[in-house]
């Protein structure tokens, strides 16, 4: 998963990011889906078939991505880092449909690198902590990955059939079904508007809070009414609405957010640590949680939800006071932003003017004591006087350079 996740980070245009990850998410589910159908109708079978079956189903699918693997190219900007100039260009020529454009994404992305390697040590994985701008980077990255952790998507997923039959509630086996088929449906409605509303920050906040309203309502109403049918329907019906709001705004856009914040050169190390992370935090949460809800240990079942609304809480502070919004940004647009430092609310509206722009700028911050004359004004040797007028930041925000020669004879 971390691996192809990065692929399509590195690969994919500014405006489909999302949307190739929202297709990441959904093949994801589907392969979910699947499965819980399957062991739904194989757990009945006796002797070995029950689980064999599972698990021969499981080699399917991959063996015909494995082949597929081998007629796709490599990633782009891994192939420049590695100094493969013209393999890179192939590997754009073929991923972009717009190939007048590839040049100058060539060029953009060789300035991105060699703008790194200026300010970048020999220990990439320390300098995800030793850089002020790539240790914010990875802490981002880490922070965003674990939105997915701190919602309690565990509790409410991976223990689904065992919270069902420990709260009564229906046939456990195909309520499970149905939560899976509801993030199904919950990511491809996500796919329709992810590329033209999905801001980050946004989306993340309001599945945040939906996960904690929903876990804390299904809390409150099993300690009112713990065996009540009405306290059954209420959770099913709750449940629906958390993986509505967990599939469709927390998942897609944690994946999202983890992979685009890190720099170029320490994406792998940025993410895979994010990753890492992020499946401990899934780890703890699905080894700690029969311990709360078996009536043999603490017997809370659906009171365990108290546990994980302050969890969604945090989260939400977090989103909204640090992680900023990239929606529509490239990659090296991410990377002048997080050079400029900017306070992570105000990377929506920044207009990027690009990496020569921001040198100048910083230039002319430097010598703002000096003369503005000696500035304007060099003398040739033949005597000829050049006037050059810098203009920064028009509506686009591209840095326009007008000159105008005056000639003194």
């Amino acid at each position: 998963m971390t691996f192809s996740q990065l692929y399509i980070q590195e690969c994919s245009p500014a405006h489909f990011r999302g949307l190739l990850l929202s297709g990441f998410m959904f093949w994801t589910s589907i392969g979910t889906l699947i499965g819980t159908i399957v062991d739904n109708f194989t757990a009945p079978l006796p002797g070995r078939e029950a689980y064999l079956i599972p698990l021969g189903l499981i080699y399917i699918v991959p063996f015909f991505i494995a082949i597929g693997l081998f007629c796709i190219p490599e990633s782009p900007r891994w192939l420049m880092e590695k100094g493969k100039t013209e393999q890179a260009k192939k590997s754009l020529l073929w991923l972009r449909p717009n190939k007048d454009a590839v040049d100058s994404e060539i060029f953009s992305i060789q300035e991105a690198i060699d703008a790194a390697k200026e300010n970048s040590g020999k220990a990439l994985f320390l300098e995800m902590f030793r850089n002020p701008v790539d240790r914010r980077r990875t802490l981002l990255a880490v922070g965003a990955v674990n939105t997915q952790a701190a919602s309690g998507a565990m509790f409410m997923i991976a223990y689904g059939t065992y919270f069902f039959e420990m709260a009564g509630v229906g046939k456990p086996f195909e309520n499970s079904v149905e939560l899976v088929t509801v993030g199904v449906i919950a990511i491809i409605i996500n796919t329709f508007i992810i590329t033209r509303f999905g801001r980050r920050r946004v989306c993340l906040i309001l599945g945040l809070l939906i996960c904690a309203v929903t876990q804390l309502i299904i809390a409150v109403v099993d300690t009112v009414a713990p065996k009540a049918e009405s306290t059954m329907k209420c959770i099913v019906g709750l449940s629906i609405i958390y993986i509505l709001g967990y599939n469709g705004m927390i998942s897609s856009y944690a994946w999202v957010s983890g992979g685009e914040l890190p720099s170029q050169r320490l994406r792998s190390y940025t993410f895979g640590l994010a990753a890492s992370v992020g499946f401990f935090g899934a780890w703890l949460a699905s080894f700690t949680a029969p311990y709360f809800i078996n009536p043999a240990a603490l017997n809370w079942g659906p009171k365990y939800g108290y546990i994980w609304v302050p969890s969604c809480l945090i989260a939400v502070v977090f989103v909204y006071f640090c992680l900023p919004e990239v929606k529509g940004r490239t990659l090296e647009e991410i990377d002048e932003m997080f050079e400029q430092r900017l306070p992570a609310r105000q990377f929506r509206k920044y207009v990027c003017t690009g990496r020569a722009a921001v040198e100048s700028t910083r230039r002319n911050v430097s010598v703002s004591g000096s003369s503005s004359e000696d500035d304007a004004k060099r003398e040739h040797k033949d005597g000829t006087v050049e006037t050059i007028e810098r203009v920064y930041g028009d509506e686009k925000g591209v840095v326009a350079v007008a000159e105008t020669a005056a000639f003194v004879a």
